[in-house]
């Protein structure tokens, strides 16, 4: 037995019982954004190998995904081992970024000659290639993990700082008039006006330096030439590329592709976690 009532919006019976069309809506949306990638990359991965079994490509040149995840499973061991490498230090040196940028984003925001006088030091790192910069901090510095850990953290510091400071500065002057009417605090000006204003432009910084801390790691270590058992991916491509073992180089090339989407998904995540409730740029909206 169906119970209804009327909408006093359109005046029309409404079934009680019946789903709602929004949450019909949002859970297709959801089931789309799952199912659709992954028929695209599966529909891609399968062309892929039958290209490479009919025109009779070598292994040497390009291999099949089939030999790929061969050898993930065989040479997986190693592989994982210089993956842990490689995402301590990208996850090193974003956490290194964010505090750096956030911290120096702040004095900027709240001293405009200290800005004036420091960001221009910041551009000229952003600008100039990290594969400028690495030979000279190898040098420098004795310790070979430090100095990839400055070359990746100089790739990811600059768009936290960046937008930080833009956001703090965003807040909108007729709300900083009433905290100031209302005699507000520093700390109550920061917490409930600055920081709320600052995160969203955070938050997009956020995704771009993650996956720029992992560029910034792979360069750095390509340009170090690092080898051994305690080194990341990077080297694990190098040495695959000198031995001619193409299959192992792409498993190793998969595997940062695969770290860089975790990534990417990972503060996608944080971001709509964290301004899902309340911000233009999360919320979902009808139609």
């Amino acid at each position: 037995m169906s119970i209804s009532t009327i909408d006093p919006e359109t005046g029309l019976a409404v079934d009680l019982h019946a789903p709602d069309p929004r949450l019909l809506r949002e859970r297709r949306e959801r089931r789309l954004q799952l199912i659709l990638p992954v028929a695209a990359l599966g529909c891609a991965i399968g062309l892929w190998e039958f290209l490479v079994w009919y025109h009779e490509v070598p292994h040497y040149l390009i291999p099949a995904p089939s030999l790929i995840a061969k050898t993930l499973v065989t040479d997986g061991a190693s592989l994982m081992q210089s993956a842990l490498f490689t995402v301590k230090l990208t996850l090193l040196s974003l956490a290194l970024a964010i505090i750096g940028g956030v911290s120096l984003g702040m004095v900027f925001a709240l001293s405009r000659p200290i800005e004036m006088s420091l960001f221009p030091f910041a551009v000229i790192l952003q600008v100039t290639p990290v594969v400028a910069i690495a030979p000279l901090i190898l040098i420098y510095v004795s310790n070979t993990f430090a100095a990839l850990l400055i070359c990746a953290w100089i790739v990811a510091f600059f768009p936290i700082l960046s937008n930080t400071a833009i956001g703090l500065r965003s807040a909108d002057h007729n709300l900083r008039d009433m905290f100031r009417l209302y005699q507000a605090t520093p700390w109550q000006r920061l917490r409930y006006l600055l920081i709320p204003s600052a995160l969203p432009y955070f938050m997009a910084a956020l995704k771009i330096a993650g996956g720029l801390a992992l560029i910034g790691a792979v360069v750095a270590e390509f340009v170090a030439g690092t080898a051994g058992q305690n080194t990341g991916l990077a080297s694990r491509i190098l040495e695959s590329s000198f031995r001619n073992e193409i299959p192992r180089m792409f498993a190793a090339l998969f595997l940062v592709s695969v770290l860089g989407v975790i990534i990417f998904l990972a503060t996608s995540w944080l971001s709509r976690a964290v301004l899902g409730h309340w911000h233009e740029s999360e919320i979902k909206r009808e139609g």
